[in-house]
Parts: C-alpha cells; sequence; structure tokens
C-alpha cells in the first residue's frame, strides 16, 4: 500500500497523522490520565513526544507494519487517535486514545469498528487484540462493544510506576465477521 488509507465512518474520518496535529495532541495528552491508562504515553507530554510518535507511526506505515490513524470528525478536527500494529502471525494488535471533550460519545467505538474491518478485509489479518489497564474498565467496554472477548488476564505483565500490573488481553477474529 503505498498511500495511507483513509476511512470514513457516520460521523468519523480517519486518515493520517500529520505535523499539523502535533499541537493538537499535545494539548490533549496533557492530562495525566493518558499516562495513568497507557504504557506508552509520558507525562508531561512534550512536543518533541509527539514528534516522535509521528516518526515511529511514519516508519511502521512505511515498512508495512503498522497504521496510526487520526480520529477525526467530519469537518476534520482531530480528536484522537487509534492505532492496529502489525505483530506477525496474521495477527494486529488495536491500540487508542481520545482527547477528553470527546469522552463517552461512542467515537472510540465507531473508529475502533471500521478499523478492524479495514484490518479482516483488506490487510487479512486472522486476530487483532487489545489490552488495557484494569484501572480504565472504559477502555475494556470499548473492546467488548466491538465484538471482542476477553482471552486472557495476563498476570504481573506490565509494570508502571514500581508497580505490577495484571492486563486483561481481549481479542477478535477474521471467523467471527
Amino acid at each position: 500500500m503505498k498511500d495511507f488509507p483513509k476511512l470514513e465512518t457516520e460521523r468519523l474520518i480517519l486518515s493520517a497523522v500529520t505535523s499539523e496535529d502535533i499541537p493538537q495532541i499535545v494539548m490533549y495528552l496533557q492530562d495525566k490520565v493518558f499516562s495513568d491508562f497507557t504504557s506508552n504515553i509520558p507525562y508531561p507530554y512534550r512536543k518533541e513526544d509527539a514528534e516522535y510518535w509521528l516518526k515511529l507511526s511514519r516508519e511502521a506505515f512505511e515498512n508495512h507494519k503498522g497504521f496510526t490513524f487520526a480520529i477525526r470528525s467530519k469537518d476534520g478536527k482531530l480528536m484522537g487517535a487509534i492505532g492496529l500494529h502489525d505483530e506477525g502471525s496474521d495477527r494486529a494488535e488495536l491500540g487508542y486514545w481520545l482527547g477528553i471533550p470527546h469522552w463517552n460519545k461512542g467515537y472510540v467505538t465507531e473508529a475502533a469498528k471500521a478499523v478492524i474491518d479495514f484490518g479482516f478485509r483488506t490487510l487479512k489479518f486472522n486476530k487483532i487484540f487489545a489490552t488495557y489497564f484494569p484501572h480504565n474498565p472504559a477502555s475494556g467496554k470499548v473492546m467488548e462493544k466491538i465484538g471482542m472477548e476477553k482471552e486472557a488476564v495476563l498476570k504481573q505483565h506490565l509494570k508502571k510506576d514500581g508497580k505490577y500490573y495484571d492486563i486483561p488481553l481481549y481479542s477478535i477474529f477474521r471467523a467471527s465477521l
């Protein structure tokens, strides 16, 4: 795939993250909740962090290893991001974040359904999985709403701020389409 894909849903446009998005990304990710709820978003979040993330996202696409989509409103305003990253063996990991003003409106669920459909139909993955910290149950609810089922709890799988966390693993398979 040469050009980054653009997906559309009823309320959203999913497209490439660009350098023009960096100020909005930095603004959204200033809230410590993003660092608390993820394993890879630092706090405080700086412009350099966004630039590095954008570089990694571009390299993943160029190397056919990942797709990081900006979640945008129909008028093009950045709301968050969602990614699908090839983990080998015809499986990919789904990850997402959404700016706090857009929480609890079904946007991540809507975006995730489109990305999963893209992952199965276009990229031909067999399995798409996701994990979340147990203190972020809303993320687990999104996984359930998009048809994922709890596959396992990975015991003491992640260490953050000196504490080990049991991490729920959810998945969905192409055959379930």
